[in-house]
C-alpha cells in the first residue's frame, strides 16, 4: 500500500508542481523564437458564434471596432445560432455581417459555415461575450506572420477572487512556458487567430475547438503561440458555474484523444512531453486522489496520510470561507470531480456541443 502511495502521490506532485516548474526551466534555457512583422496587415475576418447574445454583442462589436487595425482590413461577422432574442437585429445595426444559422447547432457548425463565408485571410475566432483590448488583435496578427505559426492564442483575464481566476492564472503560466519553449496545446477559444487556409474540417460535433483546430495544426509540425498582451476581458465564475465549464472542457479533451491518437505517440507529436504532463496526466489525477485514499484507509501506517486527506476535503468544503486556501482547496476538489463526470459524458455521450 505504501508503493500504490507513493506512485499516486508521485503522479500528483509530478503533474501540478514538477511539470509546471520543469517547462518553465525549458522555456529559460531553450526559448525558441518566432519571427515577427510589425508591417503585415492581412484582413481579418471576426467570427463571433452566439446564441441569446443580445446582452452582450453591443459590447462586442464596439470593442472589435475599436481595435488597432484599419477599419477597412476588418470584417465582423456575427453567426446567429438560433437565438429567439434581439442578437442579429442588435448585431446588423452596429454594422456586423450576420449569418442566420436557424435551428441551434452549435459552435463547430458556426464556425465552419463563417469560415466559407469569410472574406479574411485570417480569422479572428471570439466568443460573444468578452470584449478585447485595443491592441490584441495586432499583437497576435505580428506573431501569425511567422510561415511556421499556424495559431496564436491571447490572454483570457478573469476578474474577481473566484478559485476560477487563481486556477487560470496558473494555467496561464504554464501555457506561457510551453509556447515559449516549443508551442502551446491548444488555444484560448474567447481569443485567436488562425489562418483561413489553415482551419481544416471541423466536424459537427466537435466540443472543444480551441484544441481541434491547433493539435491538428501542431501534428503537422506547425507551432501554436501565446500572445499575453493580447487580452480578452471576462468575469472569472464561482465554482458550481466552473464545475459546469470543466466538464465540458475535459469531455472534450476525451474526445480528441480518441480521434486524434498520434499525438499520444512520441515520433508523430512534437509536444508529446507537454501533452502527456499537462493533459493527459491531469485526466489521471482524480483516480491518483482515489488510490491515495483507498491506499491510506488500507495500510495503519498511512493514517497520518489519511488525516491529512481528511483536512483538506475539510478544507474544500469550507470554501472562501477559510480564505484563499479555502477557495484553492474547493477549485481543486471541483476540477478533479469535473474530470470524472466529463469522462461519463463522453462514454455516454452525453455532452452537448452546443454551449
Amino acid at each position: 500500500m505504501i508503493t500504490l502511495a507513493i506512485t499516486a502521490l508521485a503522479v500528483l506532485a509530478y503533474t501540478f508542481v514538477g511539470y509546471p516548474l520543469l517547462i518553465a526551466v525549458l522555456a529559460r534555457i531553450r526559448p525558441l523564437k518566432a519571427r515577427e512583422s510589425l508591417t503585415w496587415e492581412p484582413v481579418v475576418t471576426a467570427c463571433i458564434p452566439a446564441h441569446e447574445g443580445a446582452a452582450f454583442v453591443g459590447e462586442k462589436i464596439d470593442s472589435l471596432r475599436a481595435l488597432d487595425w484599419p477599419r477597412e482590413k476588418l470584417e465582423i461577422l456575427i453567426y446567429d445560432d438560433g437565438s429567439t432574442d434581439d442578437t442579429a437585429k442588435i448585431a446588423a445595426a452596429r454594422g456586423a455581417r450576420v449569418i442566420r444559422g436557424g435551428q441551434r447547432a452549435g459552435k463547430p457548425t458556426a464556425l465552419a459555415k463563417m469560415a466559407a463565408d469569410a472574406k479574411g485571410e485570417v480569422l479572428l475566432l471570439t466568443d460573444i461575450r468578452q470584449p478585447l483590448e485595443k491592441s490584441a488583435l495586432r499583437a497576435l496578427v505580428r506573431r501569425l506572420a511567422d510561415p511556421n505559426v499556424a495559431c496564436v492564442s491571447g490572454n483570457l483575464t478573469l476578474r474577481g477572487g473566484a478559485g476560477a481566476g487563481l486556477y487560470w492564472r496558473y494555467e496561464n503560466w504554464i501555457r506561457a512556458s510551453e509556447a515559449t519553449f516549443r508551442s502551446m496545446l491548444g488555444a484560448t477559444g474567447p481569443i485567436y487567430v488562425v489562418r483561413k487556409a489553415d482551419l481544416g474540417e471541423i466536424p459537427s460535433d466537435t466540443i472543444l475547438d480551441d484544441m481541434w483546430i491547433p493539435m491538428r495544426l501542431r501534428l503537422r509540425r506547425k507551432r501554436l503561440l501565446f500572445a499575453p498582451e493580447a487580452v480578452a476581458w471576462d468575469d472569472a465564475f464561482a465554482d458550481e458555474r466552473e464545475f459546469r465549464r470543466k466538464v465540458r472542457t475535459l469531455a472534450g479533451n476525451y474526445q480528441l484523444f480518441a480521434r486524434l491518437p498520434l499525438l499520444l505517440i512520441p515520433i508523430a507529436n512534437p509536444s508529446w512531453l507537454e501533452t502527456m504532463s499537462h493533459k493527459v496526466l491531469r485526466l489521471l489525477c482524480p483516480w491518483a486522489l482515489l488510490l491515495l485514499a483507498v491506499a491510506s484507509m488500507l495500510d495503519r501506517r498511512l493514517q497520518w496520510l489519511l488525516l491529512a486527506q481528511a483536512a483538506f476535503y475539510l478544507l474544500a468544503a469550507v470554501g472562501p470561507r477559510a480564505t484563499k486556501l479555502g477557495t484553492l482547496a474547493r477549485t481543486f476538489v471541483v476540477l478533479h470531480a469535473a474530470a470524472v463526470v466529463g469522462l461519463l459524458r463522453y462514454v455516454r455521450g452525453t455532452q452537448r456541443v452546443t454551449w
